[in-house]
């Protein structure tokens, strides 16, 4: 489902998703876009009255400052920078693998604003909404039970995007981490946040 939020290009729903015990990700809970600098105040008034509890921005300081949310200011705006400042690696084209090792920390506190957010839907985004937020939102419903093919579907819905770099990012994880739960708990993440971000998405 693509919320109606005009001026915002890539923004959409992850409602509908099949996630653990048979139960699917709940319309609203979970929304992922790009960022916010280009709405009007007509798209501004859309995304504050469709419930949205928390916006985590993933940005770096700089594209905040360059590129300013219309949100900041407001109780439910989180800024989350969820890599170094200077990347210490050439991303790949078919994995976010490097990204999960080198910014392990800086992905649990991204996961962190989610899970501790207030009851409502949440909204993640970077700037394109698609490698940082891709990596967030896929590593989220992995938790929710979701499975890595529907991941990796929903992920390849953004332009430009192919399945099997979320794919393979998510069996690396598996691999080299034992999964997304062991990933986020060795960065720092309590069990009972990730009880808490099942909870949240699954209806």
């Amino acid at each position: 489902m693509t919320p109606d939020w005009p001026d915002c290009r890539n923004a959409r729903d992850v409602g509908g998703l099949l996630g653990a015990d048979g139960r699917r990700v709940r319309a609203g809970a979970l929304v992922r876009s790009d960022d916010h600098h280009r709405l009007t105040s007509a798209g501004v008034g859309a995304v504050r009255a469709s419930g949205v509890a928390r916006i985590v921005d993933l940005r770096w300081a700089w594209e905040c400052q360059r590129y300013p949310s219309p949100f900041v200011g407001d109780a439910a705006y989180r800024n989350v920078p969820m890599l170094a400042d200077v990347l210490p690696y050439e991303p790949p084209p078919d994995s976010y693998a490097p990204m999960l090792d080198h910014n392990r920390r800086r992905i649990a506190s991204a996961f962190r604003a989610v899970a501790q957010a207030p009851p409502g839907g949440v909204v993640v985004h970077c700037r394109s909404g698609r490698d940082r937020t891709g990596v967030l939102v896929g590593l989220l419903l992995a938790v929710a039970g979701v499975g890595p093919a529907e991941i990796a579907a929903d992920y390849a819905r953004t332009d430009g995007c192919s399945p099997a770099a979320m794919l393979n990012t998510l069996a690396y994880a598996e691999q080299h981490y034992g999964g997304a739960k062991s990933y986020l708990i060795g960065g720092g993440i309590e069990a009972p946040l990730l009880d808490a971000v099942r909870t949240r998405l699954l209806s």
